[in-house]
């Protein structure tokens, strides 16, 4: 339960009704009280991602149990435990993913997806891990297991998840291609770490990976774009190459020509993981603090923040989200 010496309410950004960014407001909410398995957080940052303009839109409601609270992802200390919790304590300042509740000056997370704050990062740059790390972990190593030598190809290479994917494949040895919507988001992936970054604007994207590889193309793909990329995929993967689908900005309907899939050996595969299990979650942390917090630590990557909005001006973090013109995170400095 919060302890007595904390506030009765807090701010929180909520929408009354699916649409643009204006429909963001700032309500005062009661503050929440953690459940056994869950601590309370006084919150110093969250993160902004593209779920939560989802979710604004109206397509991408919260999981039954998680707060209609906007935000997936926070830093701060603990004020509060469950009677249940074991492995932190009041005071502790941690990074949490959360299913809710993020853009708050609380928020409640289970004890398992916390993890520590790396040593030699701030709170803002620790706010600005969990959503993408959990996610291309959890989908480009644990699912598509991608190894060291293969080639990896992400789309969208600018994007917080693309920027995180860049940095962790080359961490693992993987050679990294990446599309990208402009010859300075190109050069930003390539400064990350990627050995071809391609602009899709102007280039063919499939052609260009294929070239690349002399032909053979990508063993895994991490696709967020959807559309017509589901069946260039195809074309781009290597033979019993992994494709990994996790957003569908251009739409989830298309056509594909699958003969290419069990000509090739294809494995085409996609999760979401907001309403995955605490279980699902606390694995994933556990790896993510056994296998990269000691990369976070030494520098050798680092999360790539374009700006910080305040949380009464979650609105304008929105569209410019929406307006894919930043490269890397979208932050909100809460307290």
């Amino acid at each position: 339960m919060p302890n007595s010496s904390l506030p009765d309410t807090m701010r929180a950004v909520i929408a009354n009704e699916p649409g643009g960014p204006e429909q963001l407001i700032i309500e005062q909410r009661p503050i929440p009280s953690p459940k056994d398995e869950e601590v309370l957080i006084k919150i110093a940052y969250a993160g902004v991602n593209r779920p939560d303009c989802i979710q604004r839109s109206g397509g991408y409601p919260p999981p039954p149990g998680a707060p209609d609270i906007f935000g997936l992802e926070v830093s701060g200390e603990i004020v509060a435990l469950g009677k249940a919790v074991s492995k932190w304590a009041i005071g502790d300042k941690v990074t949490a993913l959360v299913a809710g509740g993020g853009y708050a000056d609380y928020c409640c997370a289970d004890q398992g997806s916390l993890l520590p704050i790396p040593k030699g990062l701030d709170m803002h740059e620790a706010a600005a891990l969990p959503e993408t790390f959990f996610t291309v972990w959890s989908n480009v190593f644990q699912r598509a297991g991608l190894q060291s030598g293969e080639t990896f190809l992400v789309h969208g290479g600018s994007s917080g998840i693309g920027t995180t994917a860049i940095q962790l494949a080359k961490a693992f040895g993987a050679k990294v291609l990446t599309t990208a919507g402009s010859d300075e988001k190109c050069r930003i992936c390539e400064q990350l770490g990627a050995d071809l970054a391609i602009n899709y604007r102007n280039q063919d994207w499939v052609s260009e990976v294929r070239s690349w590889t002399g032909k053979k193309g990508a063993n895994v793909i991490l696709d967020m774009v959807g559309g017509d990329y589901i069946s260039k995929n195809y074309v781009a993967a290597a033979t019993e190459g992994r494709i990994v689908s996790i957003a569908f900005l251009q739409g989830g309907v298309t056509e594909a020509d699958f003969r290419r899939l069990m000509m090739k050996r294809l494995v085409h595969t996609g999760s979401t993981l907001r309403a995955r299990s605490t279980g699902f979650k606390a694995q994933i942390a556990s790896e993510l603090f056994e296998k990269v917090w000691p990369l976070l630590e030494g520098g050798s990557i680092k999360p790539l923040i374009h700006e910080t909005f305040s949380l009464e001006d979650a609105a304008k973090a929105h569209a410019l989200m929406e307006s894919s013109q930043h490269i890397g995170k979208i932050m909100l400095k809460i307290s």
